[in-house]
C-alpha cells in the first residue's frame, strides 16, 4: 500500500491511498548545547550542590540570586566589548520595548549590578556567592554547554590579599571534599594596576608588531585592542612567538609586588601548593591584580575547573563607588564530568531509603498510614509508597527498582498482627518481621 507523507509545521501528516489521514506530531528535543539532567543524574549533581553550600556557609558567606535576563549594556561594559563572549557567544535580544537584553554569560556583573543598585556595596563589606544558569552561544562538547551552571562567589569592601588567599583556601577545601585535590593544580599571576598594565600594554604591542605577519588571524584582531589575551592563546605556532616577550612582573611596581608576595605568603603558611604563570591573563577585561585557575588534566587536554581574581574597577565601571572586589567562578557540569571520570561517584546514595508496599485493600490503608507515619517521626528518611496496584512480584520488582535499602511489605496476616514485614533489598539477610510501634526505632538503627 502506497503512502505519501507531507510535512507540515510540527505535525507529520501521512495520507494513505483510502484516503485516510494519519496524523503523528513531530518530537521535540532539546535545543543544541542545552542539555537535560535526568532522575539518575541529579543525585549526583544535589550532592556537588549541598558540599558547595556548606562548604561557602562554613565561611560566613550569603546567598544572592539574580536575574536570568539582564541589560545588554551592563555586559558591555563589564566583560569588555572586545571580547569572545561579547563579539560572538552572548544570546542578545530586543524585547518588545525596543531594549536589547541578554540572557546572563556570567555572574559577576550581576551581582555588582544588584550590589549597586540596592545599596549592598558603598563603605560596607560583603561576602557573597551565587549559583545558576548562565548562557554562551559557544560550540558545545563534553563539560561545555550553551545553557550551563556556574557556581561563584564575590567578595566586595576588602582590597588586602588576605581575602584573595582566603578564596583560595576554600576552593581548595571544596577539592579535598570532593575528593579530587590530587587531580587539580592552582596556578597564579598579578595584572598589576591600570598604570602598570597600560605600560607594560605599549610594551607588548611593541613586540607583537615584530611578528604580525606570523601572527594568526585573531592575534592580530587582538593585538591593538587586547592585547593581554594574545598571551592566552591556544595556538602552538603563536605561543613560539611569545617566548621572548616582556614579562608584565617587570612593569609591577612596589606595592602590586607586596600584594602578590603576601598572598603567596599567605598560601605557603596553610600549605597550599601553586605555580606561578605570568602568562595567565584571564579572558575578561576587568580583572587587575590576583588572577588564578585551578587546571586539571584529567579530562584529556588540559583544563580550567574554577577561575577567578580581582576587579577593584568593576564596581566604580558600573555606576557605584569605588570598591574593592575579588572572586572566582565554576562550571559544574566540568565537575561534575571530573567526579564521573575519576569515579568519584559510587557514594552517591539512592533517592529513596525504603519502599512502602501493600498487600490487599485493608492492609493499603494501614500501609499509607504507616509510609506517613515515618516521615513525621524522621524527616531525612526518604519514604516511597507504592501505588497503582499489583501483585507482590510487581511491587517487588517496582521496589527493587527505586533502589531502596528496605521494603516494608503488609499484608492481611501483618496488619491482624500489627506487624510489618522488613524485607531487605541489598543485602542478603532474612526477612523480619517488626512491631509496628517498634518500626521507627528499627528503621533509624538501620539507616
Amino acid at each position: 500500500m502506497k503512502r505519501q507523507g507531507i510535512y507540515c509545521g510540527a505535525l507529520l501528516i501521512f495520507i494513505a491511498n483510502f484516503g485516510r489521514v494519519f496524523i503523528v506530531a513531530k518530537q521535540i528535543q532539546a535545543i543544541r548545547g542545552m542539555n537535560d539532567i535526568l532522575p539518575t543524574q541529579s543525585p549526583l549533581w544535589q550532592k556537588l550542590e549541598t558540599v558547595l553550600r556548606e562548604t561557602v556557609s562554613a565561611y560566613g558567606y550569603s546567598e544572592i540570586r539574580t536575574p536570568i535576563v539582564e541589560s545588554t549594556d551592563l555586559f558591555k561594559r563589564s566583560i569588555g566589548e572586545v571580547t569572545d563572549i561579547v563579539e560572538k557567544e552572548m544570546y542578545t535580544f530586543d524585547d518588545r520595548n525596543g531594549d536589547s537584553l541578554t540572557l546572563r554569560p556570567e555572574g559577576t556583573a550581576s551581582t555588582v549590578r544588584a550590589g549597586n543598585e540596592h545599596g549592598l556595596l558603598y563603605n560596607q563589606e560583603q561576602r557573597l556567592w551565587y549559583m545558576g544558569p548562565m548562557f554562551r552561544h559557544e560550540r558545545p562538547q563534553k563539560g561545555r554547554y550553551r545553557q550551563f551552571n556556574q557556581f561563584g562567589v564575590e567578595v566586595y569592601g576588602i582590597g588586602t590579599a588576605d581575602v584573595d588567599a582566603e578564596i583560595l583556601m576554600m576552593s581548595a577545601r571544596l577539592w579535598e571534599k570532593l575528593g579530587i585535590s590530587e587531580h587539580v593544580t592552582l596556578e597564579l599571576n598579578t595584572l598589576g594596576d591600570p598604570a602598570e598594565r597600560a605600560a607594560y600594554r605599549e610594551a607588548l604591542i611593541a613586540y607583537l608588531e615584530q611578528f604580525k605577519e606570523q601572527l594568526d588571524e585573531e592575534s592580530q584582531r587582538r593585538m591593538y585592542t587586547n592585547p593581554l589575551r594574545v598571551l592566552d592563546t591556544k595556538n602552538p605556532e603563536v605561543q613560539a612567538l611569545l617566548t621572548d616577550a616582556p614579562e608584565l612582573m617587570d612593569y609591577l611596581g612596589e606595592e602590586t609586588r607586596a600584594h602578590f608576595s603576601h598572598l603567596c605568603e599567605l598560601l605557603d603558611a596553610v600549605g597550599i601548593q601553586y605555580v606561578i604563570n605570568p602568562r595567565l591573563v584571564r579572558g575578561l577585561d576587568y580583572y587587575n591584580r590576583t588572577v588564578f585557575e585551578w587546571v586539571t588534566s584529567s579530562l584529556g587536554a588540559q583544563g580550567t575547573v574554577l577561575a577567578g581574581g580581582r576587579y577593584d574597577g568593576l564596581v566604580e565601571q558600573l555606576g557605584g563607588k569605588n570598591t574593592p572586589a575579588v572572586g572566582f567562578a565554576m562550571g559544574l557540569e566540568r565537575i561534575v564530568l571530573m567526579l564521573e571520570t575519576l569515579e568519584l561517584t559510587k557514594d552517591i546514595p539512592a533517592t529513596v531509603d525504603v519502599y512502602v508496599t501493600a498487600m490487599g485493600d485493608a492492609s493499603k490503608i494501614e500501609a499509607i498510614k504507616i509510609a506517613q507515619s515515618l516521615r513525621s517521626e524522621m524527616p531525612h528518611l526518604r519514604v516511597m509508597s507504592h501505588c497503582g496496584g499489583g501483585n507482590f512480584k510487581k511491587q517487588m520488582k517496582r521496589a527493587d527498582k527505586s533502589g531502596a535499602q528496605v521494603a516494608l511489605v503488609i499484608g492481611e496476616d501483618e496488619l491482624a498482627n500489627n506487624q510489618v514485614a522488613v524485607k531487605y533489598l541489598r543485602v542478603k539477610k532474612e526477612q523480619e518481621l517488626v512491631a509496628r510501634d517498634a518500626l521507627a526505632t528499627y528503621i533509624a538503627e538501620l539507616i
